[in-house]
């Protein structure tokens, strides 16, 4: 059977995100969003993997969003257990965009523990967006786990995830503020000041909360 028109485009389409110049792939990227088709979902997810380009792979999850849940998810779940870090991160970030609850049962504590810090970012930001109503408490203890780790743009990533849960987050810090390690009582009286005021500044949050640790304090009213 000769291909129709359309079918040629999606091909051709296809055919540009494997492209060595990054603006064709992104070309093609807008290309099959803009024109879905169930058929090449694999393929987008695919590339989502190897794309080396940030404004390409946002392209990709852009078009994947675009495309029936039913065909998307359990590939995009699928690619959270890779073995290659940019495989699972951008497939995070997809479901994350994605927002659909069924995607919840991925993320488990391996995933919100990943060694990869841009792997774990991705994690942090889908869990909130994906725990499903009065699962609240149980994330934000999870995600306290990981406090004190990474650098200063992780360590603002948690932070902020943990402020979008809002209230859920506060017992689990509060305990957060007592740990032995001095890191980890730090980074978490600088996400208490980002919870209480979200438009302070995390640079000079975290430098209060290290001298208070510093002095020998929680940060607690006595």
């Amino acid at each position: 059977m000769a291909m129709t028109g359309q079918d040629t485009d999606a091909v051709r389409a296809m055919r540009g995100l494997e492209d060595g110049r990054s603006s064709v792939r992104l070309r093609a990227a807008l290309a099959v969003g803009t024109a879905p088709d169930p058929r090449f979902v694999g393929k987008l997810v695919e590339r989502c993997a190897t794309e080396p380009e940030f404004f390409v792979r946002d392209m990709l999850t852009w078009a994947l969003t675009r495309h029936p849940v039913s065909v998307t998810l359990p590939l995009l779940v699928r690619e959270v257990r890779s073995e290659r870090p940019r495989a699972r991160s951008q497939a995070l970030h997809t479901l994350s965009k994605i927002g659909d609850r069924r995607a919840w049962p991925v993320i488990t504590p391996k995933v919100l523990s990943d060694a990869d810090d841009e792997v774990a970012r991705s994690a942090w930001r889908a869990a909130v967006v994906l725990v499903p109503a009065g699962g609240e408490p149980a994330l934000a203890a999870a995600l306290t786990t990981q406090l004190g780790r990474g650098d200063r743009e992780t360590q603002l990533s948690l932070s902020r995830a943990l402020a979008e849960l809002g209230e859920a987050s506060a017992t689990a810090l509060d305990a957060a503020t007592a740990s032995p390690a001095p890191l980890v009582r730090a980074h978490a009286l600088a996400t208490q000041s980002l919870l209480r005021d979200p438009d302070a500044g995390f640079a000079s949050a975290v430098e209060e909360a290290k001298r208070v640790v510093a002095l020998g304090g929680s940060g607690r009213e006595g």
